[in-house]
């Protein structure tokens, strides 16, 4: 079953729009399937070339048992830009994607998990991989990755 957005004056429909929010934004919030209802918020890497998100997971638990038995997920950013006092409004951008999760477990996909998650959330990457006397690709055994395939996005704003 398929909805439409409500508010359509607040549908962003530019793709250009869409990426900046999936750019700039730093944590996903993800609701798995489950019997039971499980979210889980995670800091993730875009990858825009793929549509994909890239997450760092522990090896083990509750968020990998349950995409092991059903990898659908829904997931929302948000971009919050503070609440209005005295003006009861809420400036944001949003996007909401379904898609399913999977684990990497190829070594070059875990490179890219990698290199993606710090290119999205440092400032300066140069630097970080500058004060890092380790090899990537010697820690790879202990990686744990997840990627997200986006099948469907859409975006909204508010005021």
């Amino acid at each position: 079953m398929s909805y439409h957005m409500r508010r359509a004056d607040r549908a962003i429909t530019e793709q250009a729009e869409i990426e900046s929010i999936l750019q700039h934004g730093r944590y996903i919030t993800l609701a798995l399937a489950s019997e039971e209802p499980y979210v889980v918020t995670l800091s993730y890497g875009y990858e825009p070339t793929e549509q994909r998100l890239y997450f760092h997971v522990a090896s083990k638990g509750r968020k990998l048992d349950i995409i092991s038995n059903d990898p659908r997920a829904c997931g929302t950013i948000i971009i919050d830009q503070g609440y209005t006092q005295g003006e009861c409004e809420h400036p944001f951008e949003s996007v909401v994607m379904t898609g399913a999760l999977r684990l990497v477990t190829s070594d070059d996909e875990k490179l890219r998990a990698i290199r993606t998650l710090v290119e999205h959330l440092e400032d300066d990457a140069g630097v970080y991989w500058a004060s890092r006397s380790w090899q990537i690709s010697d820690r790879l055994d202990g990686f744990t990755a997840l990627a997200f395939e986006i099948d469907e996005i859409t975006a909204k704003r508010g005021k």
